[in-house]
C-alpha cells in the first residue's frame, strides 16, 4: 500500500487516540482504525480506566470472572475490531501503539486480531513495556499476519510521551508549570500574583491539570495562594494533590498528600503507584530545587506581554543558579503557542 495511505489513516488513528487522552491512564492512550477497500470500516480508542473499586460499585455481586471483562480499559483495537465485526476478516488494522500480547485485565489484543482474519497491521511504535516489547509484533507474524512497524513514529512518540517515559524509566513524566512577566518575575514584591497571565492561559493549565495524574506544590504556595488545584475550566478529572510540607487546617486543596521526604523518593513513590504524569506548579522555592536536582523533564512557562520593571519581584526559580556562562543547561523550545495575548513556550532540556 502506498506510503502516503499509511501516513493518511495513521494520522486518523492518532486523532482518534486523543480521545482517550483524559480518561484511560494508567493505561496509554491508543487509537485504532479498520481499513478496507480505502474504507474505514472500525474505529477505537483507549477506554476509561476504572480500578477495582469502581468495577464493584458499577457491577454490584457478579462473580468475580465476570467483573474482570470490565476492568481496566477496553483496549482499542477491540473497540474497532467489534465495530467492523466480519467486516474485519482481510482488511488492515492500524493502531498507534504494538498490539498487547499478555494476559492482565483484559485478553491479549493479539490474540483477537489473529482470530478476526486481519491480513496486515500497521503499528506507529513498539511498545517498552517488558510485557510487551515487540512480542505482540511477533505473535502476529507468526500467524501470518503482514506487519510493519514505524508509520507516523514521531508523532505518536509526541503523543504518548508521558507513557513512554514512565515504561522506560520507572518515573512520571515531571513538568514544570510557571507563569511569568516578560522580565521573568512571578509575584509582587507583596507577593500578589493573580493574574499573570490571561484567561486563555489560564485555561490552558487546566487542561494541563487534567493530563496529569498528579499536581505538586509547596507549602509555601498553599499557605500564601489558598489555590484548589482542581480542574475547572475543561472536562477532566481532579489529579491527586501533593504538598511538599505541612498542609495548613483548612486549606482549599484538600483531600490532599503530604510530603516530607526528598524529592527524589517522591519521584520514585509516584512511578511505582503509576503516576504516568506529574504536574509541578510552584512555588520558586519548590521549582529551583526540583531544578537543580534534574527532576524536571519538561518546562512550561507562560509569559505575559507584562514587564515588572525590578529586581525586586520574585524570580521563576529560586535559590543559587549557574556560576558562569559555561554552566548554563541549554535546551530546545518545542513548542510555541500564542494563547490570547499570552505565550506559552515548552523548553525540555
Amino acid at each position: 500500500m502506498p506510503s502516503d495511505i499509511d501516513e493518511k489513516y495513521m494520522a486518523k488513528a492518532i486523532a482518534v487516540a486523543q480521545q482517550a487522552r483524559l480518561h484511560s491512564p494508567p493505561n496509554p492512550w491508543v487509537g485504532a482504525i479498520l481499513v478496507a477497500n480505502d474504507q474505514i470500516i472500525g474505529e477505537g480508542a483507549t477506554g476509561p480506566f476504572r480500578t477495582d473499586e469502581e468495577t464493584n460499585k458499577l457491577l454490584g455481586e457478579f462473580e468475580s470472572k465476570e467483573k474482570s471483562q470490565f476492568a481496566g480499559s477496553v483496549h482499542a483495537e477491540i473497540k474497532a475490531l467489534e465495530e467492523a465485526g466480519e467486516l474485519a476478516k482481510g482488511a488492515t488494522l492500524y493502531t498507534t501503539l504494538e498490539p498487547c500480547n499478555h494476559q492482565g485485565l483484559t485478553g491479549p489484543c493479539t490474540d483477537a486480531i489473529i482470530k478476526s482474519g486481519i491480513k496486515r497491521v500497521v503499528v506507529g511504535i513498539t511498545d517498552p513495556d517488558e510485557r510487551v516489547s515487540g512480542s505482540g509484533l511477533e505473535a502476529l507474524r507468526s500467524a501470518g499476519i503482514i506487519v510493519e512497524a514505524g508509520q507516523n513514529s514521531d508523532d505518536v512518540a509526541q503523543q504518548l510521551t508521558p507513557y513512554l517515559h514512565h515504561r522506560r524509566t520507572g518515573r512520571p513524566y515531571v513538568v514544570l508549570k510557571l507563569a511569568a512577566t516578560l522580565d521573568g518575575r512571578i509575584a509582587a514584591p507583596d507577593g500578589s500574583s493573580n493574574w499573570i497571565t490571561g484567561e486563555q492561559a489560564r485555561k490552558d493549565v487546566h487542561m494541563l491539570r487534567a493530563e496529569s495524574d498528579a499536581i505538586c506544590v509547596g507549602a509555601g504556595t498553599i499557605r500564601n495562594d489558598d489555590p484548589r488545584l482542581t480542574v475547572r475550566s475543561v472536562e477532566g478529572k481532579n489529579p491527586r494533590r501533593i504538598v511538599i510540607g505541612d498542609i495548613p487546617q483548612g486549606s482549599r486543596v484538600e483531600p490532599a498528600e503530604s510530603w516530607k521526604g526528598s524529592l527524589e523518593a517522591l519521584i520514585e513513590k509516584l512511578g511505582d503507584e503509576g503516576v504516568l504524569q506529574l504536574l509541578v506548579e510552584g512555588g520558586a522555592d519548590l521549582a529551583g530545587q526540583m531544578h537543580r536536582a534534574n527532576l524536571i523533564d519538561r518546562y512550561v512557562v507562560y509569559v505575559s506581554p507584562s514587564i515588572m520593571g525590578g529586581d525586586d519581584g520574585k524570580s521563576l526559580l529560586s535559590g543559587p543558579g549557574a556560576a558562569t556562562m559555561d554552566s548554563l543547561r541549554r535546551g530546545k523550545f518545542v513548542n510555541v503557542t500564542q494563547l490570547g495575548e499570552d505565550v506559552r513556550l515548552d523548553l525540555v532540556l
